[in-house]
């Protein structure tokens, strides 16, 4: 059995991860021009597409799976790409190799690009809670009280200043 239904799903895996980035990038243009709706669009879009590549994965695990086993490797766990290129022919390995090195690359700027996308939503947070606590008053501290509502004055403490 050849690797091209294994090369195809990763070609597949890979146009997700690359569609996934570039809504991230879109992401981070909204989150900065703070437009809600659109940024609740993007979210939605990101879900749709987390949906896919999960389901890709999967297909991608069964093909290493079938792969490995016409190679006569039996696996117990989800077999991995280095599993595979370690078990295929040296055309095969190239370009397993290739579609590994070319999905560990997307999915590293995937990774920096979501953390940014973090920080800048954490940063705006910050900015709305600054804002909501300078435009409403703070309330009173509650401290304990008596529960009749009766408050002790310490025997020691005098209502009147008399030194003065």
């Amino acid at each position: 059995m050849s690797a091209n239904n294994l090369i195809a799903t990763l070609e597949k895996l890979y146009k997700l991860h690359k569609s996934l980035f570039d809504l991230s990038v879109n992401k981070t243009d909204v989150i900065k021009k703070g437009d809600m709706s659109e940024l609740d669009r993007v979210l939605k879009d990101e879900q749709k597409h987390l949906a896919a590549i999960n389901t890709v994965e999967v297909e991608r695990q069964r093909e290493s799976s079938h792969y490995l086993q016409s190679r006569g490797v039996a696996t117990t766990e989800a077999p991995t790409i280095s599993q595979c290129i370690e078990h295929s022919s040296p055309q095969e390995k190239e370009t397993l190799a290739h579609w590994q090195q070319k999905l560990v690359g997307i999915i590293g700027e995937l990774k920096v690009r979501n953390e940014l996308n973090q920080k800048l939503v954490y940063q705006s947070l910050q900015f709305v809670n600054m804002n909501l606590s300078m435009t409403q008053p703070q309330p009173d501290q509650t401290t304990y009280s008596r529960p009749n509502g009766e408050k002790k004055i310490p025997s020691s403490q005098s209502l009147f200043d008399s030194k003065a």
